[in-house]
Order: C-alpha cells, then structure tokens, then sequence
C-alpha cells in the first residue's frame, strides 16, 4: 500500500527521501520546476554523529569527503583590506562541507535506480481520492499517487496547496541574503574574505573547483520587502541600493551582479507548521521546519528523510502512524536547529558599530571559539533508529 510516492523538489530532501524509499521497495516520483538539476557552489555541510551516520548509512559519506571543500575559513576585513578576525574552517564547515551541486548530484545518482525524475514542471493541484492523491500539473498529465511528499523548500508549493497560504507559516527573521558567481579578480583560494557594516555583510570566496571563478555572499538587515521572486533584475536592483555606500570591493562585486548567470536572493525565514502532515501528503525539510541559512537545514533534510522513508516502511501502508512517528521523532531536533537561524543575520551583521566590534573581540579569544564549535556538535544530535536493519528483519519475519 501506499508504495506511488510524489515527491515535490529535486533539491536535498527530495532525492534523500527518494533514496531511501527506493531502497524499501517504494517507487518514488520526483517532479521539479526547474529545467535541470540546479547548479550553483555555495557549500553546505554536515556535522556531529546524527548527520554522519545518516550519510554513511546512505553509503554516501566517503563520496563526499572526497568532494570536499576542506572547509571555509573567514577572514573578516575593514575597509582598506586589513584583516582583524579569522574564522577557522571548522566554524563555518563543519565536520564534511561540500557544494551543493555536488551534493545534489550524488544524493541523485544514488537513488536514480529506483527514481524517476521529472523535470520542468510543477504540481498545480491536489485532490484526495479513496486510495490516493490526484495530482494535477502544469504541463504533465493527471496522475494518481499513495502519497505525497513537499520536500520544495521554504516557498513550498506543496504546503499551499494543502495547508495554506505561505504567510500562515513563514516569519521573515529581519534579512535577506544573496549570492552570485562572479570572476576571482582577488586571487582568492580557500576560504572566504568578508566586510562588515551596521546590518549589513559583503563576503567573496574563491571557487574550490575553479581557481578563475569565486562566489560573493551578501546580507543585509531589511523589514519585509515586496518584491517579485522570479524578477532577478529587481534582485539586483534591491542589492545595489542596500550596500550603496560602503567600502572595500563592494562596487566592484556590485558591478559583477549585470553578468551574473544566476542569483539567489531570498529573505531569512523560518517555517512553522502546526503539523507536518494531512491525510496522505507530508511536508519534509525546509517546508516542514526551515530557518535559510545558519539552521542546519541540510543536515536535517537528510535526517529527517531517512526517518520519514524508515517509518513508512515500517509501517506497511499506514501512512498516518508513519507521519505522526516521523514527526514526533524530528520535530524537537529540528526546532533546537532552527535556532541557529535566527540568529545567523544579526552574526553576520551587527545593528551597531559596538555590537560588530563586541563580536570580534570575543570571537578572537580562542576559549570562546572553542565553546561555540562544542555547542555546534552538541545541537546536531538525535538517537536514531538502524531502519535500514529493522526493515530487513521484518522483510525476512514474513
């Protein structure tokens, strides 16, 4: 029963999940909007016992420790270049920290077997039938699914259409962040150069695949703008006007966005949902309990669809007690990582010129740094289940 999944995103969450419910027999659909698997370097890591188990479970870990970034130390800088604190690798890295892409691709290859993907379309409506879920697209035909999954991020398209308007869930935590590609005019190799003003932060790292290409980070302090998504030229234009004025490369990094060939800018959010299921559709990852950036939301999409995929297939088609077991398991360990969102902006960028040199002068005395990297492992624990082995046991019990 219930073995026709739909999985909506093709990001981290979904092809984890996929993954995993393949493994168990399950025959898991992915539909994505975007044209092709996306692209883009920025890196995303992976830190304490929970997370690596999860990877090396998946038969992944050493893959990725081989694409390894080696980490991404941060140099902070005034505004004639001189440094003044020096973030080490682990801080922001983690224990293994890869490109997204790269992550993408081999979550993707590993559960390609099992996986069909569809790319370039979107679900535009939901209806429950008597054994499923109908599923209307843009451009695809009608097709019954057992379940279906929302693993598309913050904006979910999947938590729309079957919980609510996205203003019931999302709060705006005071930020938006963008990053681009651009030439590596600095010489930049490992590791990041940042600048730092009253709410607002500038940083530029050198490529780890491509010593002639680097990516800039930018955040600022904002109230909730209107603005449209899918417009990056009004990305650009909100950029510009935000660090207008301030030193160091900014205006040379600025100047990079007119040939950018992709730029994300997103507000910092987080999402709460009162619960994480409705009948036979389930949100998962950054739909279900994201934060943007600093949350840990991926490690925690990898989490929490080993515990969805291993609870449904120990459930043998009760997909309402596999729902509720996978949230009451996930939801505490991911609101203690959610934490860590909130407050990623006002780290980055103090409100006030005390508040940025208080942040450099304590992270500069090395026993508080070592505090913080304990606290960061502690965080990213939760016992979990070997659902791997118990779904085997119970294969061979009947």
């Amino acid at each position: 029963m219930n073995r026709n999944v739909l999985i909506s995103g093709a990001g981290v969450a979904g092809p984890a999940l996929a993954y995993w419910l393949g493994r168990y027999g399950f025959s898991p659909t992915v539909v994505e909007l975007a044209p092709a698997p996306r692209g883009g370097g920025q890196a995303v890591d992976f830190r304490g016992e929970t997370h690596l188990t999860v990877l090396e479970r998946m038969g992944v870990l050493e893959e990725l420790r081989g694409l390894g970034t080696g980490g991404s130390p941060i140099t902070f800088v005034d505004e004639r270049g001189r440094a003044h604190l020096r973030l080490p690798a682990e801080f922001a890295g983690g224990e293994v920290e890869v490109l997204r892409d790269d992550l993408t691709r081999v979550l993707a290859a590993h559960g390609l077997p099992y996986t069909e993907y569809v790319f370039g379309d979107t679900i535009t409506r939901l209806t429950g039938t008597r054994s499923g879920v109908r599923a209307e697209f843009r451009h695809g035909e009608p097709r019954e699914f057992g379940l279906v999954i929302g693993a598309d991020g913050i904006h979910s398209h999947v938590r729309r259409l079957a919980f609510g308007p996205e203003e019931r869930f999302v709060t705006h935590l005071g930020h938006y962040a963008a990053t681009w590609e651009l030439p590596n005019h600095l010489g930049l190799g490992a590791g990041s150069v940042a600048h730092t003003a009253p709410g607002r932060f500038a940083g530029v790292g050198g490529d780890h695949r491509d010593p002639a290409r680097a990516a800039a980070f930018f955040l600022f302090a904002s109230p909730r703008l209107t603005y449209d998504r899918q417009d990056p030229e009004q990305h650009k234009s909100l950029l510009t006007g935000a660090f207008s004025g301030l030193g160091w490369e900014v205006p040379h990094l600025l100047g990079s966005l007119h040939d950018a060939p992709q730029l994300y800018f997103d507000s910092l959010s987080r999402a709460d949902v009162g619960t994480w299921s409705r009948g036979r559709i389930a949100l998962l990852g950054d739909a279900a309990c994201g934060a943007t950036i600093g949350g840990m939301g991926t490690g925690t999409a990898v989490v929490a669809a080993y515990v969805l995929a291993g609870e449904l297939a120990l459930a043998d088609g009760d997909h309402g007690a596999a729902f509720t077991r996978y949230e009451d398991r996930v939801r505490p360990y991911a609101e203690v990582c959610q934490k860590g969102g909130e407050r990623t902006g006002r780290f980055l960028a103090p409100g006030t010129r005390t508040a940025i040199r208080l942040r450099d002068t304590l992270l500069s005395r090395r026993p508080v740094m070592n505090w913080m990297l304990r606290e960061g492992q502690k965080i990213s624990t939760l016992p979990l289940p070997d659902y791997p082995a118990l779904v085997e046991a119970g294969a061979k019990s009947t």
